[in-house]
């Protein structure tokens, strides 16, 4: 019964853990689930429910033909379709256990849904998952060795009086205790000794399999296509996407990441017409984005440059869009095909190796009013050509963006107008209940309500009706700063379009009429999620993306760290020698000064510590005697003191008792009639007095003890 229990918790513990990852889908979950409960109140209440081996054979032969039809139809995804196997497997394993070999494959299946949740996540609950699952495959396999001993040595008896089963429960209790502790301490050696090789042999960086990973839908808000509310349907969701780190871990102004510019618009989408894109090559993980850049489309800075260096790392969310704080100047990652549209939209296009980790350095800073103001000349061709299209649209568009800039005399003044004029609209998650024929007169004339990209557009489309060039911008804006790690969270809620505005002499400059959201709420739970996040951040910082350049880090670290610490102590004990160098001296002077005083003060320390250090004994000692003087307050503790000492006379006397005599053999070996005598009576009394604890007799045992003494 052990046995199958450590197996089922086994069983139960690699699905948990694969379902733990988030990627099965509800009827796997219902139907795998419900057979492991049924399983488990089968062994509870002792019941076998068997699946006859012709029908096991029978299922497994229709499966193969669900598999190819999971595989093309219904999953479309290899992984997808082997979980569904490995799971169907167990199942049926599960209910036509009948040989040693079903208890293996059981276990084998557990592993393979470990092994499948590893490749379905990178999450660090999957260490404590993965110790849980070591933990009970240790006590599993160590009984089921034992369990095949037992039966080939015939050990295991079909019947067994009262007596016999109480003394079994009672083993197997003590055997599980001790299994139990035996599991605990071989798994705590075998992640110590794990952790050690893993940091310490050589590393290459091979990625976690990403390209089998699930690609989330949430990369289709920074394709080359994107439809008015998806970005909306993107912020509904609280999925981390990334994490930041700024300069030495400070926290600054809110960030604005660069994913894709978007030109052409139909009045329901944006999208990118087929246009040129320039490959940056393999250039040794160093990439300078000003050297491909045409000064038209160069993004505007200005002012003190704010130069700010960055670090980026990316989830495995399937995008191979490279993130940016505008404007970008240089990135470095282990990157080996990218490129970069006119508008300083950076892709990496090597499908094999998704995006992952990432460095960049920006120039932050940004043109002064005076110089926005006198922004003028005429537009460049190209720019006029791909950024100031238009798309059919209501007539009352146009209008709207005269009236409101009726008043605005420069392109700076308009863009500002419009920008405040869309603030004042509300901002709401909610998507129309219906979709609209044309969602930017809805928006603007009668809903007046909408999430980023309903203002981003209407404001671009709005520019571009007075003849200002403008684009849209999908990225993230905000995040949350973990000040744990110095680390931005950027989630899914982040995500963000705005618009890009171009003044001829100056360039593209950020313009974002979106008004600001309500400030969250900080409560205990989101204080606790950022230890989470921090605990998630150094696994897949340590263990997931652990590669060579790490393992020199952390010898560095490592190496100087020990130096310091060295040193450390080479000053600490440097001190300490030459203070009980000056200690020895002036206690030299002082003693030779009066030597009388310090010799008594030496033999008062010196009797102290003799005292101090049989203190202890003494008190055993005094108690002892306390016990022997009064033996009618603890009759067996004081039976226990006078027979010791009844058996040190009785040495001294030349009748030495032997350890392994008991007391009555002693009173036998005694050749003295008259002296036996004596020592029965007394050893009578004892046994009385230890095993009965009676107070009378224990009172008797100093003076018979007087009458020993006595005798020759």
């Amino acid at each position: 019964m052990y046995f199958q229990l450590c197996l089922y918790l086994l069983i139960v513990t690699g699905f948990v853990t694969l379902a733990s990852t988030g990627k099965l889908d509800l009827p796997s979950l219902a139907f795998v689930g419900g057979a492991i409960i049924l399983r488990g109140y089968g062994l509870w209440k002792r019941r076998e429910f068997r699946i006859p081996d012709r029908v096991v054979s029978y299922l497994g032969l229709i499966y193969i033909l669900v598999y190819v039809a999971d595989f093309f139809l219904i999953s479309q995804n290899f992984v997808q379709a082997t979980v569904h196997l490995v799971l169907f497997g167990m199942v049926v394993k599960l209910f036509s256990v009948q040989r040693d070999r079903d208890f293996i494959y059981l276990a084998m299946l557990a592993f393979l849904e470990v092994l499948s949740a590893a490749i379905l996540t990178v999450d660090s609950i999957f260490l404590g998952a993965l110790c849980i699952f070591l933990l009970i495959s240790v006590w599993t396999f160590v009984a089921l060795e034992m369990r095949r001993a037992a039966m080939s040595a015939g050990r295991l008896q079909s019947s067994l009086d009262r007596s016999d089963v109480v003394r079994k429960r009672r083993r197997m209790k003590m055997f599980s205790y001790s299994l139990s502790v035996t599991g605990l301490a071989l798994v705590s050696a075998i992640l110590v000794f794990s952790t050690a090789i893993f940091f310490m042999m050589p590393r290459l960086s091979g990625g976690y399999l990403s390209k089998l990973a699930q690609q989330s839908d949430l990369v289709t808000g920074f394709s080359d296509t994107v439809s008015l509310g998806e970005i909306g349907r993107i912020q509904q969701s609280g999925q981390i996407m990334m994490h930041v780190r700024v300069e030495n871990g400070q926290r600054g102004p809110a960030l604005r990441l660069r994913g894709n510019t978007l030109s052409n618009f139909d009045g329901k989408k944006w999208f990118n017409p087929t246009h040129y894109v320039q490959s940056l090559g393999a250039m040794g993980g160093s990439y300078d984005l000003r050297n491909f850049v045409t000064p038209g489309e160069r993004l505007a800075t200005g002012g003190q440059h704010l130069i700010v260096h960055y670090r980026v790392v990316m989830e495995p969310i399937g995008t191979n869009v490279i993130f940016t704080i505008p404007a970008p100047s240089y990135i470095f990652g282990p990157f080996r095909e990218v490129t970069a549209d006119p508008s300083q939209a950076i892709m990496n296009t090597d499908h094999d190796h998704p995006t992952n980790t990432y460095s960049g350095i920006s120039d932050m800073s940004q043109p002064g009013l005076p110089e926005l103001q006198a922004a003028r000349g005429a537009i460049p061709p190209d720019i006029a050509r791909r950024y100031l299209q238009l798309p059919e649209m209501d007539p009352r568009i146009p209008e709207l963006a005269r009236e409101v800039t009726a008043n605005a005399r420069t392109d700076l003044e308009r863009a500002a107008a419009i920008q405040t004029y869309l603030s004042k609209f509300q901002y709401t998650l909610e998507l129309p209940s219906e979709q609209q024929a044309d969602p930017l007169a809805n928006f603007l004339f009668k809903r007046k309500a909408g999430h980023c990209e309903y203002f981003a557009s209407s404001m671009a489309v709005m520019l571009r009706t007075l003849n200002i060039p403008s684009r849209i911008v999908t990225g993230f804006h905000g995040g949350e700063f973990n000040e744990l790690t110095g680390n931005y969270i950027i989630r899914a809620k982040d995500a963000h379009s705005w618009v890009e505005t171009f003044f001829p002499g100056v360039g593209w400059v950020t313009v974002d009429p979106t008004p600001a959201g309500a400030a969250p709420v900080i409560t205990m739970w989101t204080r606790a999620q950022l230890y989470i996040d921090a605990m998630r951040e150094f696994w897949r910082e340590w263990v997931i993306n652990y590669d060579f350049v790490h393992q020199r880090r952390l010898s560095a670290v490592a190496v100087s760290a020990s130096e310091r610490a060295y040193d450390r102590f080479k000053l600490w004990w440097h001190r300490r020698y030459e203070s009980m160098l000056r200690f020895a001296r002036n206690s030299h002077g002082a003693v030779e000064q009066s030597p009388r005083k310090y010799g008594v003060v030496g033999v008062s320390i010196v009797c102290g510590l003799i005292l101090l250090f049989n203190l202890p004994a003494i008190v055993h000692s005094i108690r002892r005697r306390q016990l022997a003087r009064n033996p009618a307050k603890a009759p067996r503790g004081a039976a226990a003191i006078w027979y010791s000492r009844m058996t040190a006379v009785m040495a001294r006397k030349g009748h030495r008792k032997n350890p392994n005599d008991t007391p009555l053999e002693f009173v036998t070996k005694i050749p003295d009639a008259k002296l036996r005598k004596g020592v029965a009576k007394f050893t009578a009394h004892y046994e009385r007095a230890r095993f009965g604890d009676s107070a009378e007799d224990a009172v008797k045992l100093p003076e018979i003890f007087e009458e020993l003494v006595a005798k020759k």
